[in-house]
């Protein structure tokens, strides 16, 4: 992987949301976004669970909670 070095010595980083280049240092206030837009586009999806890890769901029959419970 290259990592790519702007004329001030910043990193540039492929934004999460759009993947244009973003500066990935202080001067960025939306790093490792590119703008507020790509920031706001990225919260709106964890909101709304579009982001979810995958997980085994119980089988219909078995009961849902703690088992230390049940």
């Amino acid at each position: 992987m290259t990592t790519e070095v702007n004329s001030k010595g910043e990193r540039i980083v492929r934004c999460p949301t759009c993947g244009g280049e973003s500066v990935y240092a202080p001067s960025n206030a939306y790093r490792p976004f590119c703008s507020a837009r790509c920031k706001g586009i990225d919260l709106g999806a964890w909101a709304s669970e579009e982001f979810r890890m995958p997980a085994e769901a119980p089988p219909d029959d078995e009961p849902f909670g703690d088992p230390k419970i049940q």
